[in-house]
């Protein structure tokens, strides 16, 4: 019963596991069928990606063979049991004259005790499968997670740019999950579903090669039906999966969006899609239901048939003297566990192929280039001045689509620089070129005359603090969230950071103060609120050079008025870039550059460009029609 619930609770989670997958990656990348069993899945290498998957559970090499050694001598006693139990059947009796049989009442107490203290020591290696198998997953995956996060934390910012974010997140869970679960415990049920396949027909051959043949007359029935069924369940499960996932996705969308749904009065619209999928979901269940429950009694009335065929011949064997009673039974036993290693072992093989394809998915990451694998040096982050030249750049995100092209801008010390421009000139990409977000194609990036290439990304990154239009704040308190821009930084810098970002009024006025935490990346702040602490983080980080890309696009005109202020103290004596959508944020910049189709078009300050009436003048007046100037 506790290995019947153990399943149960896993397939459960494994589910779970399932629709999550679904929900954040957009696809069905692991599917799954009746009972729990993994649809196979193929690697791509399967020498190469279990050769490695192996050193990291070759780790625990000893308490790997501590699981054979265990998995064997179960085996063993369970190959022993029905040998035992016909001993003790035929030597109840023995003859001491033709035709006489005496009670042998000892021998047969001997027999049972010796099968009892098997069993109990049977027992006490089941356990230690038990616990060793769970030590042996949770190693392993704690091993091969902990590789993987290690790497994942050092991609670029273009792997991430350019893999569904979902699908990254199951790699870490889903298939290392399903790796250290899979692996772990299939190798010592593989071997012993081999030793036993072996052992039985070895002992069933040894009393009997006719009963044996006998026995086995039924197994090519049992694993072609198997191989059918399986089809034929493989097709409605893996719909049944699909169509899961899809009325899953329907509800997240109708609950995170529900405002909208109503405000557009889409509720009916919304039933009728929910309606439809579940009618979908309902026909696919029942059909894969269906195919599901009829597999066990067509199983079984085979296996009975394997019974009635060995109960005959076996009685027939009997009267002639051939075997004996106890044999029969043996034989009954044996025939009726063959087909369970059988089909354990096909089971364990789809599993086998679909935890190696998680596992290569999982390798490729780690495969993947790291930014610091590249030589380069490190700079005196106290030292930079802040001179910024960009010399003839050239960059595409994709091939054969350039987004800058032959760009050209030289920023002095101190200088405020604005980037103006429609959406996807190019703005952006300045800014991720900058910081080694991306890797230029052709020109060259100098910071104080030294090329960015040959600087290594973590001193580059220390002399530049980033205010993103879209806020990334951390599950964690307002002030630790503040810290992330100096990790080392006092309670009273905090604050004065906080001060000076205009954001330590709502804080303060907060029932926790500095010690509120956070959840799901700040929704219990406003969008105003939460751009602040980002700005008083770049604040604490006193850089040489500062970029804010559109900082105060989610504020209100107020918090905008205070946030320019507090703007103007950090950047005074520092090198700012300053991406602007908001045209009337840029008026005191020393310089306006305006990007068109990746080329800088127009360059000036704002009066000279309002004077040449062209591009620049264009987007102001678009944004401030009827406005005196």
């Amino acid at each position: 019963m506790n290995d019947k619930r153990k399943k149960a609770e896993m397939q459960k989670e494994e589910e779970m596991r399932f629709l999550k997958e679904q929900q954040m990656a957009g696809k069905d990348i692991r599917r799954r069928g009746p009972g729990g069993q993994m649809l196979k899945e193929k690697p791509k290498n399967l020498k190469g990606t279990l050769r490695r998957l192996l050193s990291y559970i070759g780790k625990s090499k000893y308490l790997l063979m501590g699981l054979f050694a265990a998995s064997l001598c179960v085996t063993v006693i369970g190959l022993a049991s029905p040998v035992l139990q016909k001993e003790a059947i035929d030597s109840m009796y023995y003859e001491v004259s033709e035709g006489v049989h005496i009670f042998n009442g000892e021998r047969m107490v001997s027999m049972l005790v010796f099968m009892g203290i098997l069993f109990l020591v049977n027992a006490v290696f089941n356990f230690f499968l038990s616990t060793g198998a769970a030590k042996l997953s949770q190693r392993t995956v704690y091993s091969l997670r902990k590789d993987l996060f290690n790497n994942m934390v050092n991609l670029p910012v273009k792997f991430t740019d350019t893999h569904q974010h979902g699908d990254l997140m199951s790699r870490m869970t889903n298939d290392v999950d399903n790796v250290s679960n899979t692996i772990s415990q299939s190798m010592t049920s593989l071997f012993s579903g081999i030793v036993s396949i072996v052992g039985t027909f070895g002992i069933m051959f040894y009393y009997s090669w006719q009963m044996t043949l006998i026995a086995f007359v039924t197994i090519p029935a049992t694993i072609v039906v198997s191989m059918l069924m399986g089809k034929l369940m493989r097709k409605y499960f893996v719909r049944q999966q699909k169509v899961l996932g899809q009325l899953n996705g329907h509800i997240e969308e109708m609950v995170t969006g529900y405002s909208t749904v109503a405000a557009y009065s889409h509720e009916d619209v919304s039933v009728n899609e929910f309606e439809n999928l579940s009618d979908e979901l309902k026909r696919t269940g029942i059909k894969a239901n269906i195919f599901g429950s009829v597999m066990g009694p067509i199983m079984n009335c085979i296996g009975n048939a394997g019974f009635l065929l060995v109960a005959v011949a076996g009685g027939y064997f009997a009267v002639r003297e051939i075997i004996t009673i106890g044999a029969i039974l043996m034989f009954i036993q044996y025939s009726k566990n063959i087909t369970r290693p059988i089909n354990e072992i096909a089971n364990l093989y789809t599993s086998f192929l679909t935890a190696i394809a998680g596992a290569e998915r999982v390798f490729e990451i780690m495969d993947s280039k790291k930014e610091n694998e590249e030589p380069a040096k490190d700079i005196d982050v106290a030292s930079v001045r802040g001179d910024i030249d960009f010399d003839d750049i050239g960059f595409a995100y994709k091939e054969g689509e350039p987004v800058l092209k032959g760009f050209d801008l030289h920023v002095k010390q101190g200088q405020k620089i604005a980037i103006v421009g429609r959406t996807g000139s190019g703005k952006t990409t300045v800014v991720n070129l900058l910081t080694r977000f991306y890797d230029i194609d052709t020109g060259k990036i100098r910071l104080d005359e030294e090329d960015i290439a040959e600087i290594s990304k973590n001193s580059l990154r220390s002399s530049i603090a980033i205010v993103l239009q879209d806020t990334v704040l951390f599950t964690d308190t307002i002030a630790n969230n503040i810290r992330y821009g100096k990790l080392d930084a006092t309670d009273e810098e905090i604050r004065a950071a906080a001060h000076t970002a205009n954001a330590d009024v709502f804080i303060e006025r907060l029932p926790e103060g500095y010690d509120t935490v956070l959840t799901a990346s700040g929704g219990n702040l406003s969008a105003g609120q939460r751009q602040l602490i980002s700005i008083a983080r770049a604040v604490l980080a006193d850089p040489k050079i500062l970029i804010l890309d559109e900082a105060t696009s989610s504020v209100d005109t107020r918090t905008e008025m205070q946030i320019q202020q507090a703007m103007l103290n950090l950047m005074h004596n520092r090198t700012s870039l300053v991406i602007a959508h908001r045209l009337s944020t840029i008026r005191d910049a020393d310089k306006i550059i305006v990007l068109s189709d990746g080329h800088i078009v127009e360059s000036g300050s704002h009066d000279e460009l309002l004077a040449q009436g062209r591009v620049y003048y264009d987007l102001y007046m678009t944004q401030f029609s009827g406005v005196q100037t």
